[in-house]
């Protein structure tokens, strides 16, 4: 009995393999780059998400003043609506149409699940949670795996089965079965 070494695919219920959609020996192209682009994109998003949380800080500083110090008592939520946005940012952006987020559709580069299936919401949601997790505890291990496999998976695309790959690269679709 051979084992899989995890390049194949994954185990199908019929005991078959389900190959993955994405093989960096067939179709390399889908991967060149992706590691440093994906630090770019990172950096883009990080500028999305911060401007608004910036800017409610300051609104809540102004109506601080305003109101003589009572307004300053909201600032007690802007944490927690700052890590909702975050969430929903991410979970909207890679849940929508391009499964990206800005700065990736920026950096060409878009999310899909292993068996090439687009991203959704809770997907989206549990990828950046998953991210900042494994950042906070893991920092320099979740980015070396990223540099020795050839998707450029980090640690929580493993865990999730996500896949970046280069949204302007264009493989064919295979042809489908005659039915003559």
């Amino acid at each position: 009995m051979s084992y899989d070494t995890g390049n194949s695919g994954a185990w199908r219920n019929d005991g078959a393999m389900q190959p993955h959609a994405y093989d960096p020996d067939l179709h390399p192209e889908l991967f060149r780059g992706v590691a440093t682009r994906r630090v770019f994109a990172f950096l883009i998003d990080m500028v999305v998400i911060s401007v608004p949380v910036i800017l409610g800080y300051i609104f809540i500083a102004l109506f601080g003043v305003v109101t003589l110090g009572i307004g300053w008592a909201l600032f007690w939520i802007a944490w927690p609506a700052s890590v909702i946005w975050a969430i929903v940012y991410y979970g909207a952006s890679i849940g929508g149409a391009s499964s990206a987020t800005v700065g990736m559709r920026l950096m060409d580069l878009e999310l899909r699940t292993w068996y090439g299936a687009p991203g959704y919401f809770v997907l989206g949601a549990t990828h950046a949670v998953l991210f900042w997790v494994t950042v906070s505890f893991l920092s320099p291990f979740v980015v070396l795996v990223g540099l020795f496999n050839g998707r450029r998976r980090l640690l929580h695309d493993f865990v999730l089965g996500t896949v970046v790959i280069n949204n302007s690269v264009r493989i064919p679709a295979p042809q489908a079965a005659r039915t003559w």
